[in-house]
């Protein structure tokens, strides 16, 4: 009886438990959307695109965006990483199957963040008559708690 247990608890762990790199994968897709749309998004790692659009970018990757567009402020967003629900679960992953090989590609790849925000939203100011165009630095809200997060006790 024992044994069946054993073989049940294994199997479980192999299926559920997995290493956060080939759960959630290396990259990850940013949304960037403009209000008006059409802006020119570009980013210090180099990408160029036309709002609305989606980019692709390692997890670990941090960077800024920049969105334009003719007779409005410029908005500046930074998009930083964080730990993500999932990216945590699949490190923990590690401890059932992938072990300590697992951990450390986790956590060189990057694979247990996402990044914020996401999507990259940015509504541009229109400029007034004779002003000059500036960079408005937008900091976005902070994240809410997730459910896992939240002490029911407070």
């Amino acid at each position: 009886m024992r044994w069946v247990v054993f073989a049940g608890a294994l199997a479980l762990a192999a299926l559920v438990g997995a290493c956060a790199s080939v759960t959630r994968g290396m990259t990850n897709q940013v949304q960037i959307n403009s209000n008006p749309p059409e802006a020119t998004a570009k980013t210090s790692m180099g990408h160029v695109c036309t709002t609305p659009c989606t980019l692709q970018f390692n997890r670990k990757d941090e960077f800024s965006v920049l969105i334009s567009k003719p007779g409005y402020h410029t908005a500046e967003i930074a998009v930083t990483t964080r730990v993500a629900g999932a990216g945590a679960a699949g490190f923990a992953g590690n401890v059932l199957v992938g072990g300590v090989v697992g951990m450390g590609v986790d956590a060189v790849s990057g694979a247990t963040l996402e990044h914020y925000p996401n999507p990259v939203t940015a509504t541009l100011v229109p400029l007034k008559k004779g002003e000059q165009p500036t960079v408005i630095k937008v900091t976005p809200p902070l994240p809410e708690p997730k459910p896992e997060e939240v002490d029911p006790k407070n």
